[in-house]
């Protein structure tokens, strides 16, 4: 029988309005899959970090993906698929920079899409994930 178990780790902003989860994990036998919910540039109070500015908040994205990830004991190497959202693509250079800090030289099956905008008016960019590490 599959197991779903849904995880809303320390040092993430809480999800508004309990909406969501951060992370649904399915046990697979010898591996998991986690769904990782859309990160915003949030802090873990829930402030928008570095309005106006791609890269920090590229940068605060990624911190929310490797936490939430550690907290399941996986990291980006598990990553399988990621999607990224971001509302103009002029500063690219910036999102494929920090991408690359944190992916390293074998990234995930990946998907960039440009939209009008996202749920917070500043944001500029959102990704979600999927991973699949080794169970625990």
């Amino acid at each position: 029988m599959t197991h779903l178990r849904r995880n809303d780790p320390d040092g993430v902003a809480t999800p508004s309005a309990g909406g969501y989860a951060h992370v649904v994990g399915v046990d697979l036998g010898d591996r998991r899959m986690l769904f990782v919910s859309g990160q915003l540039p949030l802090d873990r109070d829930g402030s928008l970090v570095g309005a106006g500015n791609m890269e920090a908040q590229t940068r605060q994205v990624f911190e929310n993906l490797r936490i939430i990830l550690e907290a399941e004991g996986a990291t980006f190497a598990d990553v399988v698929k990621m999607g990224t959202y971001v509302t103009s693509l002029d500063d690219l250079a910036a999102v494929r920079e920090v991408r690359r800090e944190y992916l390293g030289t074998e990234p995930p099956a990946s998907t960039l899409v440009q939209v009008r905008a996202l749920v917070l008016p500043d944001a500029m960019i959102e990704i979600d994930v999927v991973a699949a590490p080794h169970a625990r």
